[in-house]
């Protein structure tokens, strides 16, 4: 699993003009799947960026987690994410998962960081043309990938 974490003050996510998740302080998770993943990704994944240390204390510092200030997170499917582009012009999507293996991952990635967090989890919908709207704050992101924990 591939995930581009952002700090967000405010973040929403439209599909056909309506709002499908919104917060404000916290993290927008856009998560791609790919093949190999399983449930042991989710669970690497989502204790890591339950306890990653990336907002502000009270001296500026980078030193507090999600659940230090209580935030929410916006967690948005993105299987571009798992983009080749070695060879020619347009990107080839074939280390994605498909819909059948990425829904379920998917689900249980949501559960999962809803359960270990006990925050507010708001999501985009699988397979929809999304708009993604975002203040990013800091500007701080991070990439992560479960098949690179070293």
């Amino acid at each position: 699993m591939r995930v581009v974490i952002q700090r967000v003050s405010h973040a929403e996510v439209k599909v056909s003009g309506e709002i499908s998740g919104e917060i404000d302080y916290g993290l927008l998770i856009l998560l791609g799947i790919c093949h190999a993943d399983s449930e042991e990704d989710i669970d690497w994944l989502v204790n890591k960026i339950y306890q990653l240390r990336i907002f502000g204390d009270d001296a500026g510092v980078m030193n507090l987690s999600i659940q230090d200030i209580a935030g929410s997170f916006l967690v948005i499917s993105q299987f571009t994410l798992h983009a080749s582009t070695k060879k020619g012009n347009r990107p080839s999507y074939i280390k994605a998962a498909p819909a059948a293996l990425a829904i379920p991952l998917y689900e249980k990635f949501l559960d999962k960081l809803n359960s270990v967090s006990g925050l507010r989890v708001e999501k985009g919908i699988f397979g929809a043309d999304m708009k993604v709207s975002l203040i990013n704050d800091g500007p701080v992101t991070i990439i992560m990938d479960s098949k690179n924990k070293e």
